[in-house]
């Protein structure tokens, strides 16, 4: 009798017939067994298959009665004979940093299907996951349904809402390995009263500050302070909620927009006055199993919307791995200093975190020591896209042995060179701005040099096709290069490729650290 083999993974093949290697054998010959690779499911016969793609929730009826994916693929095998544990990742999250862990956890040799929920258009598009955008991801009890449904052996929270509102912690009630933390442990950026406050606790290094729900007293400490200082919102603003106030005036005013006007809403009805520091900011990533933490590769965020660092903050608007101003001595004492005393002391508080943590670093130019600005309890975006791009590791096994406490045995490989993503946001960002504005020639832009990779933050799909722009930050032109000159290269002719009358994006991404290798910036 006739087989079938089909490559799914790194050198692993699934057979139908009497050839079938899993020590669990499929389906019978004569009946149709499901598996899946990526964002494509396949029924497979003794001398047939089609493919179908899961696009939403009414295409769940196509599955009924057949086994899960966990049960397809417990016991599959590799080449050389070696067990190896499978998993079905559920990404949840429909950003520009969702789409790139998608794509990272296409890549990993053990991850035979990835589901994002709600997703976008663009990731759906690109087949690097199947898109569930009828799933309420606030919906515990939904999500955990659809994991048991469709044997989700590990679930990535990739936005900070859902962690705070408490999704791990159900989904790890429910017995689902869950990468990123309680909704107690996402206070670090939940609160950022909290954060600052295990600072002083543990001996965190990080700005001068002070809490405040009064305005009349905000003011009084600004005067006493003098400009320039910094004025946040305690809760998520959604990347907006810290004005850096280089006069009184702005400063006063940013505390009547938090604390007198409620702009910020619930986020700004206590707000952090802390003193400004003058250097260089740099992102800072490490993995936490609940008691160890592994640094990932440096990268550096720019957050203000304008050239030169001009403009107000947004939530990002491009990026580069490495950032040269991190190095190894640097990254060991931010380690030593930051990371893993926050990890001891979020374990002494009774509230162990597990994901990745993101620190927002400041370089002090009078010290050149590091102080933390902020913690995110996510991947940065647009940070994550230059990270997983640079990824060689298999991303699966990394996350599930930091849900299973076993990051110390755990080593990261990273392509050598470097990587960029400029960022391409709706006309007017971080201000109001126009929806449904048509983008073409995507595909062109990821054709136009080799690793090109654009990602989708805030896409969707009109009557006739065509993408159209639906949020602030859009798309994410994303390259690798030999150097950080080479990236830049690519990611900008990938920028100019695309045809987007509605959309602006900044043009000096990396401009701090080109000068360090004599390069010049882009006019």
């Amino acid at each position: 009798m006739a087989s079938i083999s089909y490559n799914v993974g790194n050198s692993l093949r699934v057979f139908s017939g009497h050839h079938c290697r899993s020590s669990r054998p499929f389906v019978g010959i004569h009946s149709h067994c499901l598996f899946g690779n990526s964002s494509s499911v396949f029924y497979v016969g003794p001398l047939q298959s089609k493919s179908m793609n899961l696009c939403s929730p009414q295409d769940y009826r196509h599955f009924n009665g057949y086994r899960s994916f966990s049960t397809i693929f417990s016991s599959l095998y590799l080449d050389n004979g070696v067990s190896e544990e499978r998993v079905v990742v559920l990404v949840i999250g429909g950003g520009g940093r969702e789409h790139a862990i998608c794509y990272a956890l296409k890549r990993s040799p053990s991850c035979d299907a990835v589901f994002c929920a709600p997703g976008n258009a663009g990731i759906s598009n690109s087949g690097d996951a199947t898109c569930i955008s009828g799933l309420d991801i606030f919906d515990s009890s939904a999500v955990i349904s659809f994991c048991q449904k469709w044997g989700v052996g590990l679930v990535v929270i990739g936005p900070e809402a859902p962690l705070v509102a408490g999704l791990a912690n159900d989904l790890g009630r429910a017995g689902i390995l869950t990468f990123g933390p309680s909704s107690e442990a996402a206070a670090l950026e939940g609160s950022k009263t909290f954060m600052k406050n295990l600072c002083n606790k543990y001996g965190i290094p990080t700005a001068k500050y002070q809490t405040f729900t009064d305005p009349s007293a905000a003011k009084s400490y600004i005067k006493e302070q003098g400009a320039p200082i910094v004025v946040k919102a305690d809760g998520l603003a959604a990347g907006k909620g810290v004005i850096v106030a280089m006069t009184l005036e702005v400063a006063y005013e940013a505390v009547d927009l938090m604390l007198v006007k409620g702009d910020f809403g619930s986020a700004g009805c206590r707000v952090i006055v802390e003193e400004f520091l003058e250097g260089e900011e740099a992102s800072f990533f490490a993995l936490v199993d609940g008691e160890n933490a592994i640094p990932l590769e440096s990268a550096q965020d720019h957050k203000r919307v304008g050239d030169g660092d001009t403009g107000p903050n947004t939530g990002g608007m491009g990026a580069y791995s490495p950032a040269p101003i991190l190095t190894k001595e640097l990254e060991n004492l931010v380690m030593e200093s930051i990371i893993l005393p926050t990890v001891k002391g979020m374990s002494e508080e009774g509230c162990k975190y597990v994901g990745v943590l993101y620190a927002g670093l400041m370089i002090e130019k009078k010290s050149g020591l590091p102080k933390l600005i902020e913690y995110n309890v996510r991947f940065g975006d647009p940070e994550c896209q230059v990270l997983m791009v640079r990824l060689e590791s298999d991303l699966a096994q990394v996350l599930l042995a930091a849900c299973r406490g076993d990051l110390s045995s755990v080593s990261l490989n990273w392509s050598s060179g470097s990587a960029m993503v400029v960022i391409m946001a709706s006309n007017g960002y971080p201000g109001s701005y126009k929806k449904g504005t048509v983008i073409r020639n995507l595909e062109e832009a990821e054709h136009v040099a080799p690793s090109v990779k654009v990602f989708h933050a805030g896409t969707a799909l009109d009557a006739d096709g065509n993408f159209i722009a639906t949020g602030g930050r859009v798309l994410g032109a994303t390259a690798k290069g030999r150097d950080l000159q080479e990236a830049r290269d690519r990611a900008y002719q990938a920028v100019e490729e695309i045809n987007w009358q509605g959309g602006f994006y900044r043009q000096d991404i990396g401009w701090r650290a080109l000068p360090r290798k004599q390069f010049l910036t882009k006019a």
